[in-house]
């Protein structure tokens, strides 16, 4: 992923079954808002649109 992303990357782990994106202090993507887990491009996508 980071050579994807051109960036640091870094997994903290959560509970009770979140999973959640938050790039500079902003949420970006969260499986308990969606329902569902992004497929890898969607999650590159998701994290590429940060500008």
């Amino acid at each position: 992923m980071k050579e994807a992303l051109g960036a640091d990357v870094e997994l903290v782990p959560g509970s009770g079954g979140a999973f959640e994106v938050t790039v500079d202090g902003q949420l970006r993507y969260s499986k308990l808002k969606t329902g569902s887990f992004p497929d890898n491009s969607t999650l590159i996508g998701t994290l590429r649109a940060r500008g």
